[in-house]
């Protein structure tokens, strides 16, 4: 009989261990989380959306995960009744320089197997009639979930089949043994024959205690997002993002109507200050040092300085936010909105500047790493764990 010590109690380490109860019930799993509660960084202050795969290159882990994934996530919800819901989006170009971009994205997203259909904006107004578009790209089968909620699901299931689930367990250590690992925490010591790192915005981190030397670091990004007052709900009917400019690393600030209503708006991208930074106030110097210190962020911020200031600036100016949620849908101003939660984005950035685009999964001795796992993760979960369990070794 194994025993698999996973790291991460967001939806990657609990799909993982999932996947690992189904595939080999005969075995041991253990979930280390180090917060109180299960999904309480990426997965839980994300925007919800379970991606069609429209962006990816074909044949990337993210294209071939992010549509068996959105297909895995919505039978999971609707098989343990779950609230979710297919609404569909637009890709919306506002003006006819965009209309190369969208044209490639459709091609793109026609390769990747992906039902979609371009639209006119006599079309596109049919969908979301507030929307401003001189043509959109329309995804059918995109979605919208608490992804929170299938955390705690995924939780109550592993709990009742009998995984050992361990609450308030930051890694100290990882030390190799022979055929296996020891993990030191807080709250005391896990053994195991195999090491899963999910620990998202930690993950280069537990990877170096682990002996290895990861191919690139955890960079993170600060995601802002505004919410539509109430009575201004009705200018978004689902989801409404604009074209992404392939200069830029993030695909700008889009339009969510969430699983609850709500109408979300968002979000940048700026630089934080801590791996924890869900707002300007919060500084951890350990995180900052280590940022300085690298110079994959140095050769990242010479090549999108431009495009680094503008998220700053959109940042901090509710205006500029508003602006740019206008050119998708004009009726929207700066008294529409107001400030709700943020997330952090965990980027993987190579020494030489280069955003990680695809997961980025490293195997070791009875150790594998997942070192990217930032959108289209939460959607891909459960296909990302499939293929991780399908790599592991099963010892003896």
């Amino acid at each position: 009989m194994a025993r698999y010590v996973i790291v991460g109690g967001g939806i990657l380490g609990l799909a993982v261990a999932h996947r690992l109860r189904a595939d080999r019930p005969q075995d041991t799993v253990i979930v280390l989380e180090k917060e109180t509660g299960w999904a309480a960084h990426q997965t839980g202050h994300n925007s919800g959306v379970i991606h069609a795969g429209v962006y990816y290159p074909p044949g990337s882990l993210k294209a071939t995960l992010c549509r068996a994934g959105s297909a895995s996530m919505v039978r999971f919800c609707a098989e343990q009744e779950l609230p979710y819901r297919v609404c569909g989006k637009l890709i919306v170009a506002a003006e006819a320089a965009e209309l190369p971009r969208l044209h490639a994205l459709y091609e793109r997203a026609v390769a990747n197997g992906l039902a979609v259909s371009l639209l006119d904006a006599i079309e596109a107004a049919e969908y979301e009639p507030h929307v401003a578009a001189v043509a959109a790209l329309r995804v059918s089968s995109t979605g919208i979930v608490d992804f929170g909620a299938v955390c705690r699901r995924l939780a109550e299931l592993l709990a009742t089949d009998g995984a050992d689930l361990r609450l308030n367990a930051r890694v100290t250590g990882i030390h190799a043994r022979p055929g296996g690992v020891v993990v030191s925490t807080d709250g005391g010591e896990a053994t195991g024959d195999v090491l899963v790192n999910c620990a998202g915005l930690y993950a280069d981190r537990i990877a170096r205690l682990a002996g290895l030397d990861p191919p690139a670091r955890i960079v993170p990004f600060r995601g802002e997002y505004y919410e539509l007052l109430p009575e201004r709900r009705k200018l978004v009917r689902g989801l409404i993002y604009p074209v992404p400019d392939p200069r830029f690393p993030f695909l700008g600030v889009h339009l969510t109507r969430m699983i609850d209503g709500t109408v979300h708006a968002g979000p940048n991208a700026v630089l934080a200050t801590a791996r924890e930074g869900y707002s300007w106030r919060r500084f951890d110097p350990r995180d900052v040092w280590e940022q300085v210190g690298y110079s994959g962020l140095w050769a990242l911020a010479r090549r999108h300085v431009r495009y680094g200031l503008t998220e700053v600036t959109r940042s901090l100016s509710r205006r500029r936010f508003a602006a740019s949620l206008a050119r998708l849908v004009p009726e929207l101003t700066e008294a529409d909105i107001v400030r709700t939660g943020a997330g952090v984005r965990a980027q993987a950035v190579r020494p030489d500047g280069a955003l990680v685009d695809d997961f980025l999964i490293v195997e070791a001795d009875r150790q594998v790493h997942v070192l990217n796992a930032p959108s289209p993760a939460a959607t891909s979960s459960f296909e990302i764990a499939r293929h991780i369990v399908d790599r592991l070794p099963a010892p003896s």
